[in-house]
């Protein structure tokens, strides 16, 4: 196995829900193990079965992981603290993905255009509060024009 870094988002409760829609927006490949599915022997605490132990969403480029958060706290999810940033070949494509989050019931953070820096830029917050930035390298292709919905 070679090195790599992937992003673990653990939801409130939503993790199944929320992965199933990202999986619907982005494709790739969606991998879902629940707490029922596993021995649950020796762990440290009583989990719900239907909850979500791990996750794996491989997309182009990279992998989201996650799980359901297994304690009662009340841990904030929607934060511009961080982003999960998708940086993808054209401006057509990151709009498709843009507005696919969007109509799913997600809202429009920071519009989708040529940033100061040269490059294409732009935010949305999904409908479980997760911001994800997008982005298109100048040199990459369509970038002449506004990327229009």
């Amino acid at each position: 196995m070679s090195t790599s870094l992937a992003t673990y988002i653990s939801l409130p409760g939503t993790t199944a829900e929320a992965f199933e829609h990202w999986h619907e927006v982005f494709g790739g490949e969606l991998n879902l193990m629940r707490y029922g599915d596993t021995p649950m022997e020796g762990m440290p605490f009583e989990p719900d079965p239907q909850a979500v132990a791990h996750v794996a969403l491989s997309l182009p480029g990279g992998e989201l992981t996650g799980g359901d958060v297994m304690d009662d706290k009340d841990y904030p999810i929607r934060d511009t603290a961080y982003s999960l940033l998708y940086t993808v070949e054209s401006p057509e494509l990151a709009r498709e993905l843009i507005d696919k989050l969007i109509s799913g019931g997600g809202s429009e953070n920071m519009p989708f255009e040529k940033a100061p820096w040269g490059d294409w830029y732009g935010q949305v917050f999904d409908r479980f509060g997760v911001m994800w930035a997008f982005s298109v390298e100048s040199g990459e292709s369509g970038e002449s024009g506004k990327a229009t919905g």
